[in-house]
């Protein structure tokens, strides 16, 4: 019984230690804004990771976390894509932004790029800007 149940344990451990789904990549970090400010409860924080190499198309969203905002600044956020989705020689960046009621508060106006190679310092900072 002792055996089964470290065996279960070593598989469960196994399991948790990759973080994301099999034939899955992820990218954590956090949100932040530099305003002196509490952000109101029914806030909500959206995060994306596009392809941005066409100019004259559409960006393509490889990703994207959305919810209520739990706490305050730094907001934490996990986006998990599909590496086979990731083209060499193609452009990637993390976008965020915070919304209330519908209404943009805030929104990431850096250019925040990724290479999505397994070699991006993680975790990712974002910063996000006012809109008033």
């Amino acid at each position: 019984m002792k055996k089964l149940a470290l065996l279960f344990l070593t598989a469960l451990l196994g399991a948790c230690s990759t973080g994301h789904p099999p034939g899955q990549a992820s990218l954590d970090g956090e949100v932040f804004y530099l305003q002196r400010m509490a952000l109101p409860p029914t806030a909500t924080l959206s995060v994306a990771l596009h392809d941005v190499s066409k100019a004259d198309a559409p960006v393509v969203v490889l990703a994207r976390q959305s919810g209520p905002i739990e706490g305050q600044v730094p907001l934490p956020f996990h986006l998990d894509y599909d590496p086979k989705k990731v083209q060499a020689g193609h452009r990637y960046v993390v976008s965020a932004r915070i919304e209330l009621d519908g209404k943009l508060l805030f929104i990431s106006t850096r250019h925040h790029p990724v290479q999505l190679d397994g070699q991006d310092q993680q975790p990712l900072r974002i910063r996000v800007d006012s809109v008033q």
